[in-house]
């Protein structure tokens, strides 16, 4: 299933909160993300909140229910606002709801924040607005799992061809959405500072391994997306059926260690490279926001296998693609000292995916893995067929072969201490508003 474009993708609605109009926003009223949340101000004691993000503010979703009665009657609200107080975040409830309820959620949103709402309508809810200045976002759900793919082709081919120039792409590539399980307890919200890790080095291949800290610190660029309800142990998902298990998305930083990477990988595939730290976006975008930008799964060529029956679904082949528009950006501490702006390194978009979305969730319940409410999924680094949609620095300066140079006299070829990395996110088509998935950054720190 995947949600059908509606009344509230009209390109034409306008929000009464001014700053929804901006056209350069990334929430507008078509978008209207989830968010989890704390006033700057005493931000250790104060309750986390769960919202709705609209232009420059965020909607106290279960303040509004429970004092302001907005919400009356829809069993949603009272779901939301019970995740509030009870959790913290997200609800099981409310990210496993039916779609049918979702969609009204999001109805109601617009009727109360379109621009035609009346004056005492708006009073009511002004009362539940905090400036996005004004809160610290926190992590949306309570991740119980992480699973991260692998699911570029261009990405694999490229690394596969630094490794094995003769064999890039191992025989079950085109088989199989591989996978591996990452690290949940080490999943952080934007913002957070990542600390160089310590990890086994064996550049010089004559001596034994080093305990040092990582040479070759690297990010990826990937789309993260949330389970939305779960199935139970011992029973797959159909691929008809997968998206009725996908709550929204946001972005995904999968910072990787390569030094430690080579050395410790075979047999058994990412361990320390990778569990150190994972940063992601607060915003998580609903998938029917995310309805008119739906696209064909991605176009195999004439000689590559089908999909298995299992992972070959009709409307899956048909708009199990999503067409984000993907971007990374670079500031070391010597352009943010000399004013200069940040320096994209690569724009690629997720069309380009070997695998859906659906097509990762279904093959990861095939065996009957039991997938969990809250669950974090990725798509694995996003890469496009030219150099300039290499999702990360493995790939831009080919093993570091190949330095970049950046606007400060600088270059690089893998991350330095005090380099910030800006991801962006964001969905454009003719027809339809512009939205957005915010913004996920992280700077490395030195190691200890």
């Amino acid at each position: 299933m995947t949600y059908e474009i509606n009344e509230t993708h009209d390109p034409n609605l306008k929000s009464w909160v001014e700053s929804a109009n901006d056209p350069n926003t990334d929430f507008p009223i078509q978008n209207l993300p989830f968010c989890s949340y704390v006033p700057r101000i005493e931000p250790m004691s104060a309750q986390v909140r769960v919202g709705i993000v609209i232009g420059d503010w965020v909607f106290d979703i279960a303040s509004a229910f429970e004092e302001g009665k907005l919400f009356e009657g829809k069993t949603l609200g009272w779901q939301v606002a019970m995740s509030t107080f009870d959790h913290g975040q997200l609800s099981d409830e409310l990210m496993a709801d039916s779609a049918s309820d979702l969609q009204d959620f999001r109805r109601r949103m617009i009727e109360l924040l379109q621009e035609n709402a009346d004056g005492a309508l708006r009073k009511k809810v002004a009362k539940y607005l905090t400036s996005i200045k004004d809160v610290i976002f926190t992590l949306p759900s309570s991740i119980g799992d992480y699973t991260d793919f692998y699911c570029s082709i261009y990405h694999a081919t490229n690394v596969g061809s630094m490794f094995r120039p003769d064999n890039p792409l191992l025989p079950n590539y085109k088989y199989v959405p591989i996978g591996y399980h990452g690290r949940a307890s080490s999943i952080v919200i934007s913002g957070t500072d990542i600390k160089r890790p310590h990890g086994q080095n064996r550049s010089d291949a004559e001596r034994p391994p080093v305990f040092i800290p990582s040479k070759s610190l690297d990010y990826e660029m990937e789309l993260g997306f949330f389970v939305g309800k779960g199935n139970e142990m011992g029973s797959p998902i159909n691929i008809n059926d997968a998206e009725q298990h996908i709550f929204g998305v946001c972005l995904v930083n999968d910072w990787s260690a390569r030094d430690i990477q080579a050395w410790e990988y075979q047999p058994l595939g990412p361990f320390l490279a990778k569990n150190f730290a994972t940063t992601i976006s607060p915003y998580v975008v609903t998938m029917e926001a995310l309805a008119p930008f739906r696209t064909k799964a991605f176009e195999r060529d004439a000689d590559d296998p089908q999909p298995l029956d299992y992972l070959n679904g009709e409307q899956n082949q048909k708009l199990g693609g999503l067409d984000i528009n993907l971007e990374v950006y670079i500031q070391t501490e010597k352009m943010r000292a000399e004013n200069i702006e940040p320096h994209m390194l690569s724009r690629s978009n997720t069309k380009d995916l070997y695998w859906t979305i659906g097509q990762m969730l279904t093959h990861h319940a095939s065996n009957g893995c039991n997938l969990q409410t809250g669950d974090l999924m990725a798509t694995g680094t996003v890469s496009g067929p030219e150099k300039s949609e290499r999702g990360c620095l493995l790939e831009l300066t080919w093993r570091g072969t190949e330095p970049i140079d950046l606007p400060s006299g600088e270059q690089r070829r893998f991350l330095e201490d005090g380099d910030e990395i800006i991801m962006k996110g964001y969905c454009e088509r003719e027809g339809f508003r512009r939205i957005g998935l915010g913004e996920c950054r992280g700077r490395i720190i030195p190691a200890d």
